[in-house]
């Protein structure tokens, strides 16, 4: 047999390649274990599931679900092991703040608006355990995440039922993230549970008469009503509305008709028909957006309501800024209060395309300052320039109001906790005895709430909610224009 005579640097080549070869495989092994070790551990009643691989279920606070939530999260944990040590003296019930922690693009809100509500629900246990308000029994809030887009909900929701009793003693879940079917199934589940629930930014019309269920947030015809009503003060004297029609949008489909309900009267009315737009469709809805702004310009409307999420704002408005014809028009869009889970480069961007927006918020700092009568200065004051939250959070520019949302959710949940156990005794409090206090919180036991005074109605909507109306500027800045009534009037103190 022919021996073959490899040239020498081929040698050379063909080993160096082996060994690099080798080097990589271990290095990736390494690398594999290295990745993997991190996402496998997760805390308490947590666990990974789902389409995403995410970290859901429920913590005290050591399992941070994503690492922007680190610092806030730290200082949950270290309240609640404080409450914890003292419970033998100071007895304690639990609240829970629920919504999506860990976020993909299949969720509305941003990483911005859930960790802000969080450090708000923060604010509240501390006011509640050891600061101006303190109470009793004290209070230690878990933290439980559905997942992105709530995929989990169920998973998160068990874990909370099975904290009702022993050490636990579950009585209320705040928050429960945006309208959407599968948080108004969670929020169902809860109820029938016996467990008190109180939404932080739950706004969808249809969502009441759930047993226990109360919500801090105006709803979406409080929303309608304030920002028709603005629009008429302006002298704006025709709108045209445009929808989103996908059908899990339960806070856009409410949105559009309750403007539609309360802005045409005698001098005021709707031009064409409603344009709309699904998002339901990935493959569809930014090109349906960017036919709108023709059929705008035909019907010439003086204002334009977009009933929609905030990331869908931004195409829409990138699509009006960039449209083809009527380009000497001027558009004045008024939209919803998901506007507030933009982020500040998103803002910023929807800013430029030149487009004036005005936009119901559902809470701002300025608003005891444009409207001394209509919110709590007490609570208030923790939110504005040097307050509490600047000292805990100097490097967070909370910008959304999502914070003050979060921080009245938790504190009518502990303003309840506070009422039952002087009925009941602190050692007897329930979530049924919780949910029945929210029924007597009107006139000296109304919650003195940083986004308005809240009592609430049978149905679980706030009394006369105090309506931000916001307006962006061209740096994308929102800035308070005006406070409104849920009757579109002024606000005042109930």
């Amino acid at each position: 047999m022919r021996r073959i005579e490899w040239p020498l640097h081929l040698v050379v080549r063909s080993v160096v390649g082996v060994v690099a070869a080798g080097v990589l495989a271990v290095a990736g092994v390494v690398a594999w274990d290295w990745w993997q070790e991190p996402r496998a551990t997760c805390h308490e009643d947590v666990v990974r599931r789902g389409p995403h691989d995410e970290c859901v279920g429920v913590t005290t606070g050591e399992h941070v679900f994503a690492p922007h939530l680190e610092d806030v999260q730290k200082l949950i944990a270290e309240e609640n092991a404080r409450v914890e040590a003292e419970g033998d003296e100071h007895p304690y019930v639990s609240v829970a703040y629920l919504t999506s922690f860990t976020l993909t693009d299949d969720d509305s809100n941003s990483e911005d608006s859930v960790r802000h509500e969080l450090e708000g629900a923060y604010l509240a246990q501390y006011r509640h355990n050891q600061g101006d308000l303190s109470a009793s029994p004290k209070i230690r809030l878990l933290i439980a995440n559905t997942g992105s887009d709530s995929t989990q909900w169920e998973y998160a929701v068990d874990r909370l039922l099975e904290r009702r009793d022993g050490p636990d003693r579950l009585v209320a879940v705040t928050g429960l993230g945006p309208s959407t079917e599968r948080n108004l199934e969670a929020l169902r589940k809860l109820s029938d549970n016996d467990v008190a629930t109180v939404a932080s930014i739950m706004t969808a019309t249809n969502i009441k008469g759930i047993d226990g269920f109360v919500r801090v947030a105006p709803t979406n015809v409080d929303e309608a009503r304030a920002g028709a009503a603005y629009l008429k003060r302006e002298g704006f004297r025709t709108a045209a509305i445009v929808q989103d029609d996908a059908k899990s949008n339960l806070y856009a489909a409410t949105l559009a008709q309750a403007f539609r309900d309360e802005y045409p009267d005698g001098e005021h009315r709707l031009v064409g028909d409603s344009l709309s737009y699904d998002s339901s469709v990935p493959s569809a809805w930014e090109g349906e957006l960017r036919y709108i702004p023709g059929h705008l310009c035909e019907e010439k409307p003086e204002a334009v309501y977009f009933a929609g999420r905030g990331r869908h704002l931004a195409h829409f408005l990138n699509a009006l800024a960039n449209r083809s014809s009527c380009k000497e028009r001027e558009f004045t869009v008024l939209t919803g209060d998901d506007t507030t889970n933009l982020t500040p480069q998103q803002l910023a961007d929807a800013a430029r395309t030149g487009v004036q927006v005005f936009y119901t918020g559902l809470a701002h700092q300025d608003m005891y300052g444009k409207n001394p009568q209509a919110v709590s200065k007490l609570s208030a004051d923790h939110f504005l320039p040097g307050g509490q939250m600047d000292e805990w959070f100097p490097d967070d520019p909370r910008y959304d109001g999502q914070d003050i949302m979060g921080h009245d959710a938790v504190l009518t949940a502990a303003k309840g906790v506070e009422m039952a156990s002087k009925w009941q005794g602190q050692d007897k409090v329930t979530g049924a005895s919780v949910a029945r206090m929210f029924h007597q919180m009107s006139g000296a036991q109304q919650v003195a709430g940083a986004s308005g005074f809240l009592s609430f109605k049978k149905n679980g909507d706030p009394r006369d909610k105090a309506v931000p109306i916001l307006r962006l500027t061209p740096s994308g800045r929102s800035v308070l224009a005006d406070v409104s009534s849920a009757a579109g009037e002024p606000a005042r103190e109930q």
